[in-house]
């Protein structure tokens, strides 16, 4: 009980959020008058496989970015890899720096049109949040604390275990969070390259001058973005040890 008293006003107010932006979508769209191509893509059947096809895309990105991103940052964080921490990130800042859509044209030449070239995009233009964040949390543990640990006997790999990443899991999961959303949202963008995602209503809403489908398309990936960030700031709330802000 007392551990909910604390919880922080944005895990409430944000699912609030979603309630009244859903219920004000599907309220429209309930009384909206729609053609028949926008009713054959917000038919639930269609509409399901492409929410499902978007969360797929998204996910299995994150998976591949945590991956990769999480076990580099602690690498670099060891006193041996400190020296190319600097090449490190400028080079997983190349993502981030490059528009989205330009790195997915780039690797379209490389890779060819679907699936596995968008989540290779989308892995590219990710990785900077997490892995800056794991550096970042582990940095900033208290350098006593680990001397402490290591006085009584810790090993290093033990100390990184039971010492460093619980104290920097806050971070950490912050960084995750922060790169979910943003492949939510740039994970639309795959569909210029042939794989399904929300981003298909967007298109097809401006190419055949539908605004109600661009409307729904862009609706639908804010209220998936927003549901992600809720969740993940609910696993950052279990996961955060006590006693760490």
């Amino acid at each position: 009980m007392n551990r909910l008293r604390r919880t922080p006003m944005d895990v409430w107010f944000e699912p609030l959020l979603i309630v009244i932006i859903g219920v004000s979508y599907f309220t429209w769209y309930a009384g909206a008058t729609l053609t028949p191509t926008e009713q054959a893509s917000l038919g639930w059947e269609n509409l399901q496989n492409t929410i499902f096809d978007h969360i797929k895309l998204t996910l299995t990105a994150t998976v591949i970015v945590i991956a990769i991103a999480i076990p580099l940052g602690i690498l670099l964080t060891r006193d041996k890899a400190r020296p190319y921490k600097p090449f490190v990130i400028n080079f997983a800042n190349v993502g981030q720096a490059a528009p989205a859509v330009g790195l997915i044209v780039l690797l379209t030449m490389w890779l060819g049109t679907g699936f596995r070239t968008a989540v290779v995009g989308l892995v590219v233009y990710a990785i900077l949040p997490i892995l800056q964040n794991t550096i970042i949390g582990i940095d900033q543990v208290d350098k006593r604390t680990i001397e402490a640990a290591r006085g009584i006997g810790f090993s290093g790999v033990r100390t990184l275990a039971q010492v460093e990443l619980p104290l920097a899991v806050p971070v950490i999961l912050n960084g995750v969070r922060t790169a979910l959303v943003i492949l939510v949202g740039t994970a639309t963008l795959s569909t210029f390259i042939g794989a399904t995602s929300l981003g298909t209503l967007i298109t097809t809403g401006v190419t055949l001058f539908l605004p109600k489908l661009l409307i729904s398309g862009a609706i639908l990936v804010a209220l998936l973005a927003l549901i992600i960030d809720w969740l993940g700031r609910l696993v950052e709330l279990v996961a955060t040890p006590r006693g760490v802000a």
